[in-house]
């Protein structure tokens, strides 16, 4: 009988469990080109694992194997009250949680606004942020990328930089470059644990202050409570947040929720009982840690990714029904609950083979996955 083997790449991202490897980084400007710059020569300065400036602005690549990639993509923006970010980018949780699912992640390491290379301070992670944007769709085609389905997912100040980015409609990172032609705006928001608004009481008061400085104008005050900017043209928004967030209130989301309904925007907002600030994957009490799941399945309701089972083969970016599943030689329906430690070997037949040998029901292949002695014959 003949077998096509897989590669161990494609056999651990269908079980949904893709093995790290190092992050591609783009930095997102190129030298002498960076807007809202004294020119100034900064390197990254870290502290207790965090980064407190940002010598190079940049991103980092997730992209989602060739056998599961939907087409979709997702700019990453980190939270950290806009005085910080986190210090490392490789296996990054959410952008894992992501890329496991065919959709291709990208984390934007943005200027902070404490910067003092900075001219104007609360422009600078927007400029970043439009930038990535820009350049994940100039690179969609390589990629495998639809570039009318790249979204923004944003946690706490990072969240601000992600409705900022969906809600403000100035093009403030244009340089005279390729990437100018490029849009910005992305088709989808997703925002957990969000800092929204800049308006007291709601506020997060350090995201304001890094953000506006200490004594902001009512004025500008106004223009980065974001709630203040939903349009009719604003794209689907997702709100995550726990109902015990002592960090940033949750009023930040239900705000933006009742501005995107007066805006007739395809919202929806979620507040799970507890979960503190910072929900993240993998690591949330109760309820709260169905958001992940919940954050594919609406997706999937707004369009932005197939309805097929994320355990689907896909071809080419085109997702193909799912193949007959034999663990052990025991047929399963479900193999995300099969650990990658726990596979020994994996093995595809082709649909003329399948079909010959189990009829109808291996129309779509079949794949024969072999566990660990120890493992044998799971119990699904």
């Amino acid at each position: 009988m003949k077998k096509i083997r897989l590669t161990m790449a494609f056999a651990l991202a269908v079980c949904g469990s893709i093995i790290a490897t190092a992050q591609e980084m783009i930095p997102l400007w190129k030298e002498g080109k960076m807007p809202n710059s004294k020119g100034l020569i900064l390197k990254d300065s870290v502290a207790q694992q965090r980064l407190y400036q940002v010598g190079t602005p940049r991103m980092y690549v997730y992209l989602a194997p060739k056998e599961i990639n939907t087409g979709a993509a997702v700019l990453i923006v980190p939270g950290g009250g806009y005085i910080r970010l986190p210090e490392t980018y490789t296996g990054n949780s959410t952008a894992k949680f992501f890329q496991d699912r065919g959709i291709n992640a990208f984390i934007v390491c943005h200027r902070l606004p404490t910067s003092r290379d900075l001219v104007t301070r609360h422009t600078a992670p927007l400029q970043d942020a439009q930038r990535a944007m820009r350049i994940i769709r100039a690179n969609a085609a390589k990629w495998d990328i639809d570039p009318e389905r790249i979204g923004v997912n944003g946690t706490s100040a990072g969240a601000h930089v992600a409705s900022t980015l969906g809600t403000h409609q100035e093009d403030i990172s244009a340089v005279g470059d390729e990437y100018d032609r490029f849009s910005y705006k992305p088709a989808f928001i997703m925002l957990i644990s969000g800092v929204l608004s800049m308006e007291r009481p709601i506020t997060h008061g350090v995201s304001r202050e890094s953000l506006l400085g200490a004594n902001p104008s009512d004025e500008l005050v106004k223009a980065y409570s974001n709630e203040n900017r939903v349009t009719s043209s604003t794209p689907p928004t997702l709100l995550i947040h726990a109902d015990n967030d002592n960090g940033v209130s949750p009023l930040n989301s239900v705000r933006f929720y009742e501005a995107c309904k007066k805006a007739k925007v395809s919202a929806s907002l979620h507040i799970f009982p507890f979960g503190a600030h910072g929900l993240g994957v993998g690591k949330n009490p109760g309820s709260a840690d169905m958001w992940p799941q919940l954050s594919v399945e609406w997706l999937k309701e707004m369009n932005i990714i197939s309805t097929v089972s994320s355990s689907a083969l896909h071809i080419n970016g085109q997702p193909t029904e799912p193949p007959l599943y034999l663990v052990d030689d025991v047929e399963v329906q479900n193999i995300s609950r099969i650990k990658r430690e726990d596979i020994q070997s994996i093995s595809f037949l082709t649909t003329e083979e399948s079909k010959s040998k189990y009829g109808e029901r291996g129309k779509n292949g079949v794949m024969l996955i072999a566990t660990k002695p120890a493992n044998s014959n799971p119990n699904f």
